[in-house]
């Protein structure tokens, strides 16, 4: 089995944390997420490394994170979150490198798909912390649906010494057949060298309860065409698949799409990709 870099899982407690969405269906993940939870579901699905996402708009879940990160050793990285319309972004990004657990600070990101505005990430103040992350050799990570996509390719191609990372393949709406729509606007950033794109998140806008491989495979094939392996890489978004699916079904449902490849692509899927866009040097791997 070809190792793995999972590159997007979270932890959380509820109760220390603002999750409105933790409610009806998605009760049952309403409770505590620890390192001690996922460490024992990591090795049986080939994965060796793992980068940690923040949760919710929180400066102090971030300090945690990354001091959390120092002294869990599966952890490779930590993609935080900031203010990025704050007139003290430089400063607050500074404070976290500084932080106890710092040097594993690799990206952050903001529920973009949360705003109202679909066109927040081309706001001028939201920019100028763009480049402050840039400026910083960090990444971003784009939690955008197909409505912000638009905002999310200008954006790239304004800042491009920024490497950005698309979370859960922009999240289409795979339960209702959202291929097209999400297909035409998903296509230019294949021409955009500075981003990524995650094949996670996406058992989750399946149907929950009747997904199959072949509902999904359609979408992980689209996004090989059009980022290349080199430009992919692969998350499970737990604890959230569990809504779906388990940690090794969400593992394998990657697995099994690209076991066709030679197997360098497939590396390049599983472990490469990660490795070059988080810039993980050989202390965090």
């Amino acid at each position: 089995m070809i190792p793995a870099i999972d590159a997007h899982h979270h932890f959380w407690d509820p109760d220390a944390g603002d999750y409105p969405w933790m409610v009806g269906p998605v009760a049952p993940i309403r409770r505590v997420f620890t390192p001690e939870d996922l460490a024992p579901l990591l090795r049986p699905a080939g994965v060796m490394k793992t980068i940690l996402v923040q949760t919710w708009s929180s400066f102090e879940e971030s300090r945690a994170f990354l001091e959390l990160a120092s002294r869990t050793e599966f952890i490779a990285g930590v993609v935080a979150w900031v203010d990025l319309t704050s007139v003290d972004v430089q400063s607050h990004l500074d404070a976290l490198l500084s932080a106890a657990g710092g040097k594993w600070l690799v990206g952050i990101r903001h529920q973009v798909h949360d705003e109202a505005d679909p066109l927040w990430l081309c706001r001028p103040q939201v920019r100028r912390g763009l480049q402050a992350v840039a400026d910083r050799g960090l990444t971003y990570d784009l939690l955008i649906r197909p409505r912000e996509m638009a905002a999310a390719l200008e954006t790239a191609g304004a800042l491009p010494d920024l490497r950005f990372v698309i979370d859960h393949i922009a999240k289409p709406e795979i339960a209702k057949s959202g291929f097209d729509v999400w297909a035409e606007r998903m296509r230019p950033f294949g021409a955009q060298p500075n981003v990524w794109c995650k094949l996670s998140g996406m058992v989750t806008e399946a149907d929950w309860n009747t997904w199959t491989e072949g509902d999904i495979t359609p979408y992980i094939a689209e996004v090989l065409r059009i980022f290349e392996p080199r430009r992919c890489l692969m998350g499970t978004d737990w604890p959230v698949c569990l809504l779906a699916a388990n940690y090794q079904k969400t593992v394998m449902l990657v697995r099994n799409a690209i076991a066709h490849l030679p197997e360098p692509d497939q590396r390049a899927i599983l472990w490469d990709a990660a490795a070059e866009v988080y810039r993980l040097d050989k202390e965090r791997l």
